[in-house]
């Protein structure tokens, strides 16, 4: 059988359909969680939803294309994640607590929620982690106003965390984008740092990979993209930031410490380390209820994510839910959180909360302490994922709110040894591998050839008798493929098979990268020239504009070309006009070893040059979006000593990043 770089999506093998038929999922009227998904619902959103993106072809959220979404699970889905694909399309404008809190869900991957005051007294609102885009942030909000009142006035907006979908899409809350005065941006310590450092620093590859992981590129089909294993999936429109105006700290954050905002009573409790780097949970105690961010959501979690972020404290995670039981838990009658749906106290379940946050408490401690029991007998990083994984005890593993949909025990564990020992197994053979591209040759000549390879592939493929089976010849043909990109009969036979490991993946993440793997093999040119997509602009205005001097040196600093910089030292002098109220109007730029240094305040010593230039000119050009003599053109940049020439050496010292490298691919 030959293969082509361009087939279409292939069906299930008997043994993907076997395994997927072995799995066992409770019909919809006896599953626990599908009455929470429904519970509240005021008004569903239409299943033909389109929000559009001005000026773009392509718009920002879409639920249409989800309509295949019904009925059984076809053999091309987990039917775990089948189930959990359903219960995400439980969409639309929620009641969680009468008259305090709401929720829009199904509206971006993450959910947004709006607080307003219990008595009645204040039309005033707090709005809860408002999505990534900013169109949609305001298709939800005027749903929520839709039926809870136009006169419901934004007094506060709180961001969770640290991460895009809970702060992106802020801007579309107001008219024309911008904060009105007095309305304050709440965030735990450490956000504006987290959310630069994560989103922008290594954003390049982070938001390549984000394809990958959220299934962006994929059809939403049976064959295709189902669901993100915490929501639907990210939407794709305009992202900004603001900077915190109030910062939750510990002195804020302190137990049974009551904090008025706006209208409405909040406790607040830090969480840093757990899901995000700098997170905060809150409790309403006028309404008995507690909000969880991302902390505790019907789904084992990452502490590692596919997309690239950094690894997780499993021990910090498990800690800071059992304080939250310690703190909210006998007073709490609602938990609701940043994505899925809420839970409550009933009177046939009073210690609803309790027993959840518990059980997701010792899930996290279990993957924690027995990962590093297993590192301490000498088992690696990549063996104690393999000896947990089907190992939980059923009575974690056994409920359904603790199934890996977004993260797994497989790759989890590892994240518990990479913090611990990183990545180095102790195996000398490992220590200084060779690269794909160095060791795919070389595989593929001791196997005999490329032709014995993909032959070898191809049996083991088609006489597979477990998925084992399938993941290694994924490993064979990843070797053929960087060994020769032009190979169509191993980069097809990779696409086949990576396509069954998506086939049969619960976790959503697991799967849109397999599948996206396949698409990438079959689709992409080898010689590696990206699709004609446009190329999505990482770093926004509005991200530029809330961070600080010494965060936008830091980006720069990453985009010069350390190699090409060793040879050429600089000192640069800059006054920066129209900058934030607390950066520097003064700044000194070095070239020193190849390294980019910032120093607030004029050089001690001599410069090169020195200029005055806006703030708005050096965020574009530390984008790349323009150039030295574009902005002096522009009148944005002064020559105040020396020449304009230093500071095109430095222009062209900086990298620009190509977004659409390979991944499955050289």
């Amino acid at each position: 059988m030959t293969g082509s770089a361009h087939r279409k999506p292939q069906p299930a093998t008997s043994l993907t359909a076997d395994l997927n038929a072995a799995i066992g999922v409770p019909s919809p009227d006896q599953d626990p969680e599908a009455a929470l998904a429904a519970r509240g619902l005021i008004e569903a959103l239409p299943a033909d939803l389109t929000v559009d993106r001005e000026g773009s072809e392509f718009p920002a959220w879409r639920l249409g294309p989800y309509a295949f979404l019904t009925g059984e699970a076809p053999d091309t889905v987990n039917p775990s994640l089948w189930r959990n694909a359903l219960l995400n399309m439980n969409t639309g404008l929620f009641e969680v607590v009468a008259n305090a809190v709401y929720q829009v869900r199904g509206m971006d991957l993450s959910n947004i929620s709006f607080l307003e005051d219990p008595t009645g007294a204040s039309r005033d609102i707090v709005v809860v982690d408002p999505l990534v885009s900013e169109e949609c942030a305001k298709v939800a909000l005027d749903l929520y106003r839709a039926h809870r009142g136009q006169d419901r006035r934004i007094c506060a907006v709180i961001f969770t965390h640290s991460h895009i979908d809970h702060y992106g899409g802020v801007l579309g809350l107001f008219e024309g984008g911008v904060l009105p005065e007095g309305v304050d941006v709440i965030a735990p310590d450490g956000f504006l740092e987290h959310a630069v450092s994560e989103n922008v620093y290594a954003g390049n590859a982070m938001q390549r990979r984000a394809l990958f992981m959220y299934g962006a590129l994929l059809e939403r089909s049976a064959e295709g993209q189902v669901d993100a294993g915490l929501g639907k999936t990210n939407s794709t429109g305009s992202s900004g930031l603001l900077t915190p105006t109030f910062t939750v700290t510990t002195e804020v954050a302190e137990r049974g410490k009551v904090v008025p905002v706006g209208p409405v009573n909040l406790e607040f409790q830090l969480t840093p380390g757990t899901e995000a780097p700098a997170e905060l949970n809150f409790y309403l105690p006028d309404v008995q209820a507690v909000c969880m961010a991302e902390n505790a959501t019907p789904t084992l979690h990452n502490l590692y994510s596919l997309r690239g972020a950094q690894v997780r404290d499993a021990k910090a995670w498990s800690q800071y839910l059992n304080q939250a039981i310690e703190w909210f838990g006998g007073r709490a009658e609602t938990l609701f959180a940043s994505h899925f749906w809420p839970r409550w106290n009933t009177d046939e379940a009073p210690d609803a909360i309790v027993s959840f946050l518990t059980s997701q408490a010792d899930l996290y401690r279990y993957l924690h302490d027995q990962s590093l029991r297993l590192a301490n007998h000498g088992r690696t990083i990549t063996e104690i994922g393999e000896d947990l994984d089907g190992e939980m005890p059923e009575s974690l593993s056994g409920q359904w709110f603790n199934r890996g949909y977004y993260g797994t025990v497989n790759h989890d564990s590892k994240a518990v040894y990479q913090r611990y020992l990183g990545w180095y197994d102790g195996n000398a053979a490992h220590l200084h591998t060779l690269p794909p591209e160095k060791a795919g040759p070389r595989y593929v000549e001791a196997m005999g050839g490329a032709a014995k390879v993909v032959d070898v592939a191809r049996k083991t493929f088609e006489n597979a008798t477990s998925a084992e089976d399938y993941r290694w010849a994924a490993e064979l043909l990843s070797h053929a493929v960087f060994a020769d990109p032009t190979d169509t009969d191993a980069r097809a036979l990779e696409a086949d098979v990576l396509e069954q490991l998506g086939y049969q993946a619960e976790s959503g993440p697991w799967r849109n990268f397999y599948l996206a793997a396949a698409h990438e093999l079959r689709t992409r040119p080898a010689d590696g020239t990206p699709p004609g997509l446009p190329s999505p602009q990482i770093i926004g205005a509005p991200t530029l504009a809330a961070m600080t001097l010494e965060m936008l040196f830091d980006y720069v600093g990453i985009r010069l070309n350390g190699p090409g910089a060793a040879a050429q030292p600089l000192t640069l002098g800059l006054t920066v006009t129209g900058g934030l109220p607390d950066d520097p109007d003064h700044c000194t730029v070095r070239l020193r070893n190849g390294v980019l240094v910032y120093s607030p305040g004029r050089a001690l010593h001599g410069t090169d040059a020195t200029y005055t230039v806006t703030r708005d000119g050096l965020n574009n050009l530390a984008i790349g979006e323009t150039t030295p003599q574009q902005l002096v053109e522009s009148g944005e940049l002064t020559v105040t000593s020396g020449t304009i020439e230093p500071l095109d050496t430095l222009n062209a010292l900086l990298d620009t990043f190509e977004y659409w490298f390979g991944l499955t691919t050289p």
